[in-house]
């Protein structure tokens, strides 16, 4: 049985005159405002992201999505960046893999390598995004800062386990944004 995932196109929509860009060398036209992530997902143009949802406001804080931008220095992220006229985007460049792998074995030396036994195995998008940045191996040592803590399940609704948090704050901002609650924090 397959699962069928709703494509989620990292940041929220948003209206305004058409603005035009070139992505990858192809031409999109969205409405001014919109980010470059969801821009290249309109146009089928997949952007790693680990933060992103398109229930949020951008947040830029998992880094996974950066892209380059001719005439411009740094790298920044997609999720954050809103179109401008004429802009020249790429998100694939042998740069942009190497800081996305660089990125996401950061996050998988503190996080437990426990994927074959995790019941998400299969369902999780840290696996997801692992495998789509291409990194095979670790360089670096497990961090043990928090990867003995206890789960917290003292809430009938959830269950918090400080050893696969990526402090992305997801669910902080999904508590706020979402829920109006102001329930969470880091």
């Amino acid at each position: 049985m397959a699962l069928f995932r709703e494509l989620d196109y990292g940041t929220p929509a948003r209206t305004g005159a058409p603005v035009t860009v070139e992505i990858d060398g192809q031409a999109i036209s969205v409405p001014a405002g919109t980010s470059l992530m969801r821009a290249a997902q309109e146009a089928g143009i997949a952007v790693p992201k680990l933060c992103a949802s398109d229930s949020l406001e951008p947040f830029g804080s998992c880094r996974l999505c950066v892209v380059e931008i001719e005439g411009r220095r740094g790298f920044p992220a997609s999720c954050t960046t809103p179109v401008e006229a004429g802009m020249k985007v790429h998100t694939q460049s042998p740069k942009l893999a190497e800081l996305r792998r660089g990125t996401m074995e950061l996050y998988i030396s503190d996080h437990p390598l426990d994927c074959l036994t995790c019941s998400a195995n299969g369902n999780c998008e840290l696996q997801d995004m692992a495998g789509v940045v291409g990194l095979r191996e670790v360089r670096y040592d497990p961090v043990k800062t928090h990867l003995a803590e206890a789960k917290d399940e003292s809430n009938p609704y959830f269950t918090f386990d400080p050893a696969k948090c990526i402090v992305c704050n997801r669910c902080v901002r999904a508590c706020e944004e979402v829920q109006g609650t102001f329930a969470l924090t880091i």
